[in-house]
C-alpha cells in the first residue's frame, strides 16, 4: 500500500521529468503526515507537454478505431487493477471516505467503458446520396485537449475528458489539482504506459500552469471542471484562440421537498446528497425548501439522523464523513457557520467527534443544519462547499420554483413527493441541466444521461454519447453534385 512519502512528477511522453520545485500534500485529516511530493511545473513543462502530445496526434488519430478502443479497454483494466494501492493514497491526500475514493474510481473505470463500448458507432463517417448529389459526413478529432481537473473526485472527472477524447482520436495534456495530484497521476503514468507515448501527459502547477495551458495555440479543446469564477477565466483564456470548451462549475443545487411526504420517509435518502465528501460534491443538495406547515418537523427529523453522524478520518472505522480537504476552504465554511449564527437564524451543530484527540490535527468540522434563513442570505445564495445544509420555508409551489430560480447556479435539482406526476411537473420549471425524482446523490447519475449545467453552472455534457463526443471532434463534410 502507499502510505508512506511518495513523490510525483510531470509526465510527458510517457517519460517522468523532474522539476526544480516540489510541493508537499498534506493528509487533511492528519495535517502532520506529509502524503507524497508533487512537481510544480512551469509554462515551459506545458510547452513541451502539448508538443509531445501534438506531435503523438498526427498518428493517433489515424489509428484505426477498433486499434484505439482496445488500448482504451487496457486503461479500463488499469483503473481497475490500481484500486488497491491507490484508493487509500486518494483518501489520504483528498480526506474523503474509503467507500467515496472507491466510488470515484469506479465512475471511473465504468466511464472509460462506456466511451470504449459507444466509440466505433459514433466515429463512422455519414453519407447521403439523393439524386442529384452525394455527401459524405466525417468525425475529424480535434487535437490536443487540455484538461484540468478538481481535487474532490479526481478520477472520475478525468475519466470523463480521457474516455471521449481518446476515443474520438485526441491526445492529452492533464493537469490535476494541486491538493490531490498523487492518485490521479499515478493512474494516468499507468494508463500512459498502455498508450502510444505522448498521448497522455500530466503537468501540475499553479494557475500559471492552467493559463498558459489554456493559452497554448496547439491546445485545441479545454475541458475543466472547477468553481465559477476560475471557469470563467478559463473560458476568457480560450475564447482568445478560438477554442472549443466543455465547463462543468459550480452549484447551489436546490431540493424542493412537497408538503405530500414523510419526512422520516425521505431524510435519510436525501442526506445522501447533502453530507457525502462532507458536502463538497458540485451537484451535492446545498438548500432545501419545505413548505411553512411542515418545517418544524422536517427540522427535527433530520437533526435527530443527523445527530448520529461521527465525523473522523476517512480510514477510520466509523466515520460518517471526513474532514474538508484544504484550510482555504476550511476557514471559508467556519466564517459561514459563524455569520449564520450572528445572522439570528437557528444553528445545530450535530454529530460527535470520531477521534477528538486528533481533531485540531485536521480540517474537521461537524455537520450543521440551518433553519429559519432568508432566501437571500448568504449561506442559502452561494455554494458551501461542506456540512453545513440551510432549510428555508415556502408558501406555495409556484414560491418554491420561484426559490429554487433564483440563483445565478443551474447544476442540478431535486423534487421530493409521493406524487410523480406532480414532482415531474414541478421539475420541468426548474432551470437546471438535471432535476431528480426522490433522489440526488450519486445514484442519480448514470452513464449515457448527459450532466451538466446552464447558467454559471457551465456549459457543454459529460457522461453523455453524442452530446459528450461531439464536443470532441470537428464535423467534415465533403460533397459534388451529380
Amino acid at each position: 500500500m502507499l502510505n508512506l512519502e511518495c513523490q510525483v512528477d510531470i509526465l510527458i511522453n510517457n517519460q517522468e521529468v523532474l522539476a526544480e520545485n516540489y510541493a508537499e500534500i498534506h493528509d487533511p485529516g492528519k495535517l502532520t503526515d506529509v502524503v507524497g511530493r508533487v512537481a510544480v511545473g512551469t509554462a515551459e513543462d506545458v510547452d513541451k507537454a502539448v508538443q509531445a502530445a501534438h506531435k503523438a496526434f498526427l498518428d493517433w488519430r489515424k489509428t484505426d478505431i477498433k486499434e484505439r478502443i482496445e488500448k482504451i479497454s487496457a486503461a479500463v483494466k488499469v483503473v481497475q487493477d490500481s484500486m488497491g494501492d491507490l484508493v487509500p493514497l486518494l483518501v489520504r491526500e483528498h480526506g474523503g471516505m474509503l467507500w467515496e475514493a472507491q466510488t470515484d474510481f469506479g465512475i471511473g473505470m465504468a466511464t472509460l467503458e462506456y466511451y470504449a463500448g459507444i466509440g466505433e458507432n459514433f466515429v463512422k463517417t455519414e453519407f447521403i446520396e439523393d439524386d442529384s448529389s452525394w455527401v459524405s459526413i466525417e468525425k475529424k478529432a480535434k487535437g490536443v485537449i487540455g484538461a484540468i481537473v478538481p481535487w474532490n473526485m479526481p478520477v472520475c472527472l478525468t475519466m470523463m475528458k480521457v474516455g471521449p477524447a481518446l476515443v474520438t482520436g485526441n491526445t492529452m495534456v492533464i493537469k490535476p489539482s494541486p491538493t490531490a495530484p498523487l492518485a490521479i497521476s499515478i493512474l494516468l503514468k499507468r494508463i500512459a504506459a498502455v498508450l502510444p507515448d505522448g498521448v497522455i501527459n500530466v503537468v501540475h502547477g499553479d494557475a500559471g500552469v492552467g493559463v498558459a495551458l489554456t493559452r497554448h495555440p496547439l491546445v485545441k479543446k479545454i475541458a475543466f471542471t472547477g468553481g465559477t469564477e476560475t471557469g470563467a477565466q478559463v473560458n476568457g483564456n480560450a475564447a482568445s484562440f478560438f477554442k472549443a470548451v466543455t465547463l462543468e462549475l459550480g452549484g447551489n443545487d436546490p431540493a424542493i421537498i412537497l408538503d405530500d411526504v414523510n419526512p422520516v420517509d425521505i431524510v435519510p435518502n436525501l442526506l445522501k446528497g447533502v453530507y457525502t465528501r462532507s458536502g463538497q460534491i458540485c451537484f451535492a443538495v446545498k438548500r432545501i425548501y419545505v413548505q411553512e406547515k411542515m418545517v418544524d418537523k422536517f427540522f427535527n427529523t433530520m437533526c435527530d439522523i443527523v445527530n448520529e453522524y461521527k465525523v473522523g478520518h476517512g480510514l477510520e472505522e466509523g466515520a460518517s464523513f471526513g474532514p474538508l480537504n484544504n484550510n482555504k476552504q476550511y476557514n471559508l465554511v467556519k466564517a459561514m457557520i459563524e455569520n449564520t449564527k450572528n445572522s439570528g437564524a437557528v444553528v445545530r451543530e450535530l454529530g460527535s467527534k470520531l477521534n477528538p484527540e486528533g481533531w485540531d490535527n485536521g480540517y474537521f468540522l461537524l455537520p450543521h443544519v440551518v433553519k429559519d434563513e432568508a432566501h437571500f442570505s448568504r449561506i442559502v445564495s452561494c455554494e458551501q462547499f461542506g456540512p453545513i445544509i440551510p432549510i428555508i420555508p415556502y408558501k406555495t409551489v409556484e414560491q418554491a420554483i420561484e426559490y429554487a430560480n433564483e440563483t445565478e447556479y443551474g447544476l442540478c435539482s431535486s423534487v421530493w413527493s409521493s406524487d410523480i406526476q406532480r414532482a415531474l411537473a414541478i421539475g420541468q420549471q426548474i432551470e437546471a441541466g438535471s432535476t431528480f425524482i426522490n433522489n440526488h446523490s450519486f445514484e442519480s447519475l448514470s452513464l449515457g444521461v448527459p450532466f451538466g449545467g446552464v447558467k454559471n453552472s457551465g456549459m457543454g455534457r459529460e457522461l453523455a454519447g453524442e452530446p459528450t463526443l461531439s464536443a470532441y471532434i470537428d464535423y467534415h463534410t465533403m460533397r459534388y453534385l451529380k
